[in-house]
C-alpha cells in the first residue's frame, strides 16, 4: 500500500467524445461517475460516432442540467434538451461489439448536432433500461458500463504523463487521454500493476490497462488532429504491449459513494 497518493483531478464526459467537464466532487455509481457518458451521438444506422471519425466532437460542450442536458458549440445557439421520456422512441445502437436499446433524444438535438457535424446524426440517452454489460473476460456477472469504450472508469497517474512528455518535443495535456480519475504521487506507469484502488471510501478494481488509439492525437480545444501524430508516435515506441499501445488503467467500482479532488488514494 502507498500512503502518498491523492486524487488530483476528476473529469466527466457527458456526451461520448465531447468536451470534458472538470469536477471537484463526483458520485460513483455502478456504471461509472454520475453524468459520465450517459449520452452518445450515433449515425442514422445506430452506430456510435466518436472523435476518431469526427474530431470536431470535442468542441461540443454538454452540461448536465436538471433532468436534461445543455449543449453548446462554436457557431451554434445553445440548446437545452430534456432526458427522453419513458415512452420515447428507442433505437438499437452499437458501441464497438455491444448493442444497446436506447431512447432517442428530442429531434431538435439531432438537427443541432447534424448542423454542427455536417452529416445526419441522432443523440441517444442511457436510461436504466439501456443495459450494457462489461466484457465478461474482465468483469463480474452483473457489471455494467455506460457508453464509454469498454469500462466504467479510467485512471491515469500524473507520473505517467510526465514520463511521456519528457519524450515529446511539445508536451500534451492529460485531457488528450480523457481520464476520469487522475492520481498524483505515483511513479510513471505504477498503475499498470495496481489490482485495487481506494479513493476516499470507495473501492475500485483495476481490471485492464487501457489500449489507446488515434483519438489521443485530437487537440480537444481545437477539434482537430495533431499534425505531429503525437503522442501515439512516441507511445508506440515504449508502450506497445500485447493488445495494443497501453496508457492508463481501466477500473470497475466495487462500491458506490462520493469522491473528491484531494482524497487520499490507496492501492494494492
Amino acid at each position: 500500500m502507498s500512503n502518498n497518493l491523492r486524487l488530483s483531478a476528476l473529469h466527466i464526459y457527458p456526451v461520448k467524445s465531447c468536451a470534458p467537464l472538470a469536477q471537484e466532487v463526483a458520485q460513483v455509481l455502478p456504471r461509472g461517475l454520475a453524468g459520465d457518458r450517459r449520452w452518445m451521438i450515433v449515425d442514422p444506422s445506430g452506430r456510435f460516432v466518436t472523435g476518431r471519425q469526427q474530431p470536431r466532437l470535442t468542441l461540443i460542450r454538454a452540461e448536465p442540467v436538471e433532468c436534461g442536458l445543455r449543449l453548446s458549440a462554436p457557431g451554434l445557439e445553445t440548446l437545452t434538451i430534456a432526458q427522453p421520456a419513458r415512452c420515447a422512441p428507442r433505437q438499437a445502437v452499437t458501441v464497438w461489439r455491444s448493442e444497446v436499446d436506447a431512447p432517442l433524444a428530442d429531434r431538435a438535438a439531432a438537427e443541432w448536432i447534424g448542423r454542427f457535424l455536417g452529416s445526419p446524426a441522432n443523440l441517444v440517452y442511457m436510461d436504466d433500461a439501456a443495459v450494457r454489460a462489461v466484457d465478461g473476460s474482465y468483469g463480474r456477472p452483473g457489471d455494467e458500463v455506460s457508453f464509454a469504450d469498454g469500462f466504467p472508469l479510467l485512471l491515469i497517474g500524473e507520473g505517467s504523463l510526465a514520463a511521456l512528455n519528457a519524450r515529446l518535443a511539445a508536451p500534451v495535456p492529460m485531457l488528450r487521454f480523457r481520464p476520469n480519475l487522475v492520481v498524483a504521487g505515483a511513479t510513471p506507469h505504477a498503475e499498470d500493476g495496481w489490482k485495487t484502488v481506494r479513493v476516499g471510501n470507495v473501492e475500485f478494481e483495476a481490471v485492464k490497462p487501457c489500449s489507446r488509439c488515434i483519438f489521443t492525437t485530437v487537440i480537444h480545444d481545437r477539434g482537430e488532429l495533431d499534425p505531429s501524430g503525437e503522442p501515439m508516435k512516441s507511445l508506440k515506441r515504449y508502450r506497445t504491449m500485447p493488445g495494443g499501445v497501453m496508457f492508463g488503467q481501466n477500473l470497475i467500482a466495487r462500491g458506490t459513494g462520493t469522491i473528491r479532488v484531494g482524497d487520499a488514494v490507496e492501492v494494492a
